[in-house]
């Protein structure tokens, strides 16, 4: 759970700026990430579309599952080399690289989850934020 508590304690969207531009789901760096974790064989995809959801602490988030341990930090390293390259981007924040189980990495208004099923199936994101609208990524 230390992945949650990490993001409500983190800076506001606006990141001291006059306001942060809210995403869609064809910004460019939504369709890097998921095209990232496609190429590296993340397993079902799902993106929720959080903007409706007043507590939310991003505009989206991408979750995602990898089979083992190596493969989910070749799915954040990877993540995060292309949105740099593509986007000029770099991570606000990631978290879970001791454990392995569980990758969170912040782009602020997005955020990506890589976890094991075993994980996923554990916290279900899915359900937590079942207002939001869900679209299915095909791997």
């Amino acid at each position: 759970m230390e992945q949650l508590a990490i993001l409500s304690n983190r800076i506001p969207k606006t990141n001291g700026r006059k306001s942060a531009a809210r995403l869609t789901r064809n910004s460019k760096i939504i369709k890097t990430i998921i095209s990232a974790v496609q190429a590296k064989k993340g397993e079902n995809i799902i993106s929720l579309d959080l903007r409706n959801i007043q507590e939310a602490v991003a505009d989206f988030f991408i979750i995602c599952e990898a089979s083992n341990q190596p493969q989910i930090r070749a799915l954040s390293e990877y993540v995060e080399k292309q949105v740099e390259e593509k986007c000029g981007e770099k991570p606000y924040h990631q978290e879970g690289y001791k454990s392995m189980k569980w990758v969170l990495v912040d782009y602020v208004n997005v955020v990506l989850h890589i976890m094991t099923p075993e994980t996923r199936n554990f916290y279900k994101l899915e359900d937590m934020w079942s207002d939001s609208k869900a679209e299915k990524h095909s791997d």
